[in-house]
């Protein structure tokens, strides 16, 4: 997931992470490096090359049927290193495409007794913070793993933790695709108050803003410029988003647009409050006007280029959930 390094949005120095992560597990990308990685068998040849580097794990088999949850089989106990690897089941959907958000089932093997420590499969609780590297693009040598495999694929990672004396088997199944958007598309609302900031878009969709005279508000104004059609935001999910903050002097102090970059919003925190109350219920496909007062942003602190006590102006384009 691509991050944003924004001090307008974020409460504290928290990332966030994959639904996956939360249950303690992470698919074990974020503690891996971006090395290049060996050929495993049953790999397609459109990824094997972009993994060059990565340590093979050997004698894994997956004996289930493609697709369906994996039956492991190896000698115990196993130690697997971190930044480790193997394809076990070549899969028989569509050819996952770059740039692509893919959602996966998965679980947690234990190396050294082959219990199963959690698993996605009995809730279909997928992880779908996944997104397919695009060509050309720098990515980690993990997931750029996923390059060129078909859904219903399986791959195991290794993560090892020598100061808890773990080992473990990250096992993922590729289930589906989807594309995110670019903007914000929808219904262009009516009758917005005439005394808000107004907002225009490029033809990208980037906003741009003019103030309008608006004044400070006490209070957290929110106010759908474009409403989408997609699935409601809730506080058990992430929101892939592309803002812009501005001070109410019309000074900007963020951008995502800038970075051609999109930032993954987790619902329930890690950012200020006015972005959870005001982005909550929101659907995809929808463009918000946040007006977030000090009492919902960062108070009398002073953030980078934001002053103490500022009222902070967002448009947020929600572009994807999982």
């Amino acid at each position: 997931m691509t991050q944003a390094k924004s001090a307008g949005i974020r409460k504290r120095a928290v990332q966030a992470v994959a639904a996956m992560c939360v249950a303690a597990t992470c698919f074990a990308f974020a503690a891996c490096g971006n090395s290049n990685a060996s050929e495993s068998t049953g790999k397609s040849s459109a990824s094997s090359s972009a993994s060059s580097g990565l340590t093979k794990i050997e004698g894994v088999k997956d004996t289930a049927k493609v697709g369906e949850k994996p039956v492991l089989e190896f000698k115990k106990p196993l130690n697997v290193p971190d930044n480790s690897y193997a394809i076990l089941q070549e899969g028989d959907g569509e050819v996952i495409k770059p740039g692509n958000r893919v959602c996966a089932q998965g679980m947690a093997v234990d190396g050294k007794t082959g219990d199963i420590k959690m698993s996605t499969w009995e809730t279909n609780q997928m992880d779908c913070s996944l997104v397919a590297p695009k060509k050309g693009e720098k990515t980690s040598a993990l997931l750029s793993v996923i390059d060129g495999l078909k859904l219903n694929s399986t791959v195991v990672f290794g993560s090892n933790d020598s100061t808890a004396d773990s080992s473990n088997l990250i096992v993922m199944t590729l289930k589906s695709q989807s594309t995110d958007l670019t903007k914000a598309e929808g219904t262009k609302v009516k009758d917005i108050p005439s005394d808000l900031p107004k907002v225009t878009n490029a033809a990208d969709g980037k906003p741009s803003i003019d103030m309008n005279g608006y004044k400070d508000s006490d209070k957290l104004v929110v106010q759908p410029l474009i409403e989408g059609d997609g699935e409601k935001l809730d506080s058990n999910s992430y929101a892939v988003v592309k803002y812009t903050g501005w001070l109410l002097d019309g000074k900007q102090f963020d951008s995502s647009w800038d970075r051609n970059s999109t930032f993954d919003v987790n619902m329930q925190g890690g950012v200020i409050e006015g972005w959870l109350e005001g982005l909550k219920g929101q659907k995809v496909g929808s463009e918000v006007l946040l007006v977030v007062p000090p009492s919902l942003g960062y108070g009398d602190q002073a953030q980078g280029e934001i002053p103490a006590n500022s009222t902070l102006v967002f448009v947020v384009d929600i572009l994807a959930k999982y």
